[in-house]
């Protein structure tokens, strides 16, 4: 029996994987086995409520156009339970699309506005006829990390009150290729461009997840090894 329980929703997890962002639940789920917690995962999808007190951690990946819309329409029904979700301190990692909907509104590919549910305080914009492609190095100074990756989007977002960037772009074009910011953090909302998926080559930032959903839960007195032995075993 494992030590540790932690829930995690998979945020229309049916609809949204490009660019093989499940992979990001493959990396949580190994790295809480090393970490002695037994992860389940559900799906939430359209027509399904979103329990906030059910979930530990959720992630929210990106997907294309058309299922995104649905996903749209459908998230206003649970933009109160994701909020309060959000503001009580619990865990989430956004992708992309994901990213884009926790924040105001994002603008489509044929210039359509497409609503987010305002949870985080950023926007997002549309290019035309231009992608941002290509690998991505970010520095965090908080952590005091550097994170790589693999962006390929559209939208060019901007952030606002309360939020940071999860990172500063070394290399790449981040968020909108203006300010060096990369992706976003509010509360213990971690969101990302980054495709590839963004866990697996960045498992460092998995166990922080992993971790503060623990924190969360069970208190600061855990039992769990350091990130560098489950490193060590990763590298082997």
């Amino acid at each position: 029996m494992a030590k540790y329980q932690l829930n995690m929703a998979h945020l229309y997890g049916n609809l949204l994987n490009t660019y093989g962002d499940n992979g990001n639940l493959l990396m949580l789920k190994y790295l809480a086995e090393k970490m002695d917690i037994n992860l389940t995962s559900e799906v939430v999808s359209i027509h399904e409520p979103f329990e906030a007190d059910k979930f530990d951690l959720t992630f929210f990946g990106g997907g294309q156009d058309f299922e995104q819309l649905i996903v749209s329409q459908d998230i206003q029904d649970k933009k109160a339970d994701l909020t309060r979700y959000i503001e009580s301190g619990k865990v989430m990692l956004a992708i992309c699309g994901g990213y884009q909907l926790l924040g105001h509104y994002y603008m489509g590919a044929h210039g359509e506005k497409i609503e987010g549910i305002g949870a985080l305080d950023h926007y997002t914009l549309s290019q035309d006829n231009n992608r941002y492609i290509g690998d991505i190095v970010i520095h965090n100074p908080e952590f005091n990390e550097t994170y790589y990756g693999f962006e390929n989007h559209n939208g060019r977002t901007f952030l606002g009150k309360d939020e940071r960037p999860l990172g500063t772009v070394q290399e790449g074009h981040g968020n909108n290729n203006e300010d060096q910011s990369e992706g976003a953090i509010y509360k213990n909302v971690f969101c990302s461009y980054f495709h590839g998926p963004l866990l697996a080559r960045n498992p460092i930032l998995g166990y922080r997840l992993l971790k503060t959903a623990l924190t969360n839960r069970y208190g600061a007195d855990l039992d769990i090894p350091e990130f560098a032995d489950i490193e060590a075993k990763i590298s082997a």
